[in-house]
């Protein structure tokens, strides 16, 4: 496989590495001090040594492995491949598949920020995707892609340390789309041998096509108001340039009871309105249909803030994930 890392682990640290840092410690560092407003000067080797040594530690408080470039379909083409991450001697963890943004015609697998640490930190393996781009394919071919790609996760994440009967699905803005739709319509993955009882969970960030329909009429009515010009390539187009299929790749359309539809987490930018909308739209029809849902409007940041803080300590949609999460596995 492509881009084999394995970082170092803390025996081989506690080691060579740790010998070498005493050993350059004791070119001793001058500090200067005053006492009773004269200068004195001394040394720091003890200082700089512990401070050293705190620092090595914790570089590596969480050794992890990465794969990079692992094709999931043939023949192989960067559009269709994953990065994984995994901590170290993992086993049986629950698994974070990862769909990024970019309007469905932009962006990578590796724009992940904090989130492989976080994840890993907390005892995931974390996966993130790639998927070819419109308008090179059409809005179907995508959604194909994430099945396929969680399809070969599903068959091969246990070589990874994680467990394929415990995958979470998620993805930010166009991703968000994508994550709400492969777990709400069935066919996706039924077509690659899948059912929906391996998602236990679905986090979608900062969407505003959970409901196509809805989301054209919205845009249109606020052009028309503010007499701009309807886009070449937009919502409409994106998604087929065909009413059925707007409602078809909506996921609010294809929630109901007693299909198997995990639990959902919506995070969204709650000054934007119309994430905001979207949001709080699928997680009505989900709590309709007595599917878990928990919408969490974050405050004081925006639609890239939200995806790029996400897996920072202090981050409060990140606090709302792992509480999620938590929830999610339990049951």
């Amino acid at each position: 496989m492509k881009g084999d890392l394995t970082c170092r682990g803390i025996s081989g640290l506690l080691g060579r590495d740790i010998q070498e840092l005493m050993v350059h410690s004791g070119s001793c560092l001058p500090v200067s001090t005053i006492v009773n407003g004269v200068p004195h000067m001394k040394h720091s080797c003890r200082f700089f040594t512990i401070f050293a040594l705190i620092a090595v530690l914790a570089s590596v408080a969480e050794a992890q492995t990465v794969k990079r470039n692992i094709p999931y379909a043939q023949p192989e083409n960067e559009r269709q491949m994953v990065d994984i991450f995994a901590p170290e001697n993992a086993k049986n963890l629950p698994v974070i598949f990862w769909i990024h943004g970019g309007g469905w015609q932009v962006g990578d697998k590796t724009s992940v920020q904090a989130k492989p640490k976080a994840f890993v930190d907390h005892g995931f393996v974390f996966v993130s995707t790639n998927y070819r781009f419109l308008p090179v394919v059409d809005m179907g071919t995508i959604v194909r892609d994430i099945a396929k790609s969680i399809r070969w996760v599903h068959d091969h994440i246990s070589e990874f340390g994680g467990d394929p009967k415990r995958i979470l699905v998620m993805g930010h803005s166009a991703g968000a789309q994508l994550a709400a739709l492969i777990c709400t319509d069935e066919r996706y993955l039924k077509a690659e041998g899948l059912s929906l009882a391996i998602t236990k969970g679905c986090v979608s960030v900062d969407g505003d096509t959970y409901d196509v329909p809805l989301m054209i009429e919205t845009s249109a009515a606020r052009r028309k108001a503010l007499g701009q010009p309807d886009p070449k390539f937009g919502h409409y187009q994106k998604f087929g340039n065909d009413p059925v299929k707007h409602r078809d790749f909506s996921a609010v359309n294809h929630v109901a009871r007693d299909k198997g539809i995990c639990p959902f987490l919506m995070l969204h930018v709650a000054a934007h309105a119309d994430t905001t909308a979207q949001a709080k739209r699928l997680g009505a029809v989900l709590s309709e249909a007595g599917i878990p849902a928990t919408v969490f409007g974050a405050t004081g940041t925006d639609h890239t803030k939200i995806n790029d803080n996400l897996g920072l300590p202090d981050d409060p949609s990140t606090k709302a994930l792992f509480a999620f999460l938590g929830d999610a596995l339990k049951k």
